[in-house]
């Protein structure tokens, strides 16, 4: 079987790595796709984070999160949930918890990373708890609208930093910020891959789109300023430094001859 080729660090994957990275995904969407049903007031993020995992394992998968030690290495210590459940002002990365009980109002983005076949998939979205503001469900808009906006731009020859313009100046030209400490990423093969693919980034910048890449575009949108913080308890939640709004979405996306194709679209699992 073929493997995949490394152009200057980022790997142009073969057919058959194709299609192993396409089921994972098809997982992946399923788990979003079936997640929302379950999002209502009452019911904690740790009980979503089991339903999702239980979802997985009866699909013949498993969570890419579970153990994940950073740098494409799983272990002893690692993360400790099965997927990043981000709530309200959380950015990314929220760690689902027993006493995490959502209420009317909340927004919250379910980030689930599957594995399936050796290959990975990785997407998230954004769900609505109740009845929100419209503050709250603009920025959930505009940050859908960044991220179709960013999926847009890709197709053979053109260039990473093209994704983080359009992102940019859509949801800057609002009012809104763009994170910029957390990117989308290579994915497929790890976890983790080649290249960092920046949210906010001047045009025609940076590495050139080839077939047969597949990355992530995940833009981190918030209401008020771009700072980050890290909580210091758990090592893994961000939040907004502000404690304004976060919203986010993201597809992992193949580059085609012709264009692209999103691997974590809805699709029928079976």
């Amino acid at each position: 079987m073929s493997t995949s080729r490394n152009l200057r660090g980022i790997l142009i994957k073969t057919p058959e790595e194709i299609a192993g990275i396409r089921a994972a995904c098809a997982l992946n969407a399923a788990v979003l796709d079936m997640i929302g049903e379950y999002i209502q007031p009452g019911i904690s993020t740790e009980e979503l984070d089991h339903i999702a995992n239980n979802f997985v394992l009866k699909h013949g998968g498993k969570s890419a999160c579970i153990d994940y030690r950073g740098n494409n290495a799983w272990g002893s210590g690692g993360y400790s949930k099965y997927a990043c459940i981000s709530l309200n002002d959380t950015i990314c990365h929220g760690v689902p918890r027993k006493d995490e009980i959502l209420k009317d109002g909340d927004i919250l983005n379910f980030d689930a990373s599957t594995i399936l076949g050796g290959y990975i998939g990785d997407a998230s979205r954004m769900y609505t708890v109740g009845n929100v503001s419209q503050k709250a469900q603009s920025l959930i808009d505009v940050t859908k609208k960044s991220l179709d906006l960013g999926i847009a731009q890709v197709r053979p020859w053109a260039k990473f930093g093209d994704i983080g313009y359009a992102i940019s100046q859509y949801a800057e030209s609002l009012g809104y910020s763009v994170v910029r400490d957390y990117t989308g990423h290579g994915v497929g093969i790890q976890f983790h891959e080649e290249p960092a693919v920046y949210h906010r980034a001047p045009k025609g910048t940076w590495a050139t789109m080839m077939p047969g890449m597949i990355f992530t575009i995940e833009p981190m949108i918030n209401i008020g300023g771009y700072m980050t913080k890290l909580d210091p308890k758990d090592g893994w939640t961000v939040r907004t430094k502000d404690g304004s709004l976060s919203a986010q979405f993201e597809h992992s996306i193949l580059v085609t001859d012709t264009g692209h194709e999103i691997l974590t679209a809805t699709k029928n699992f079976v």
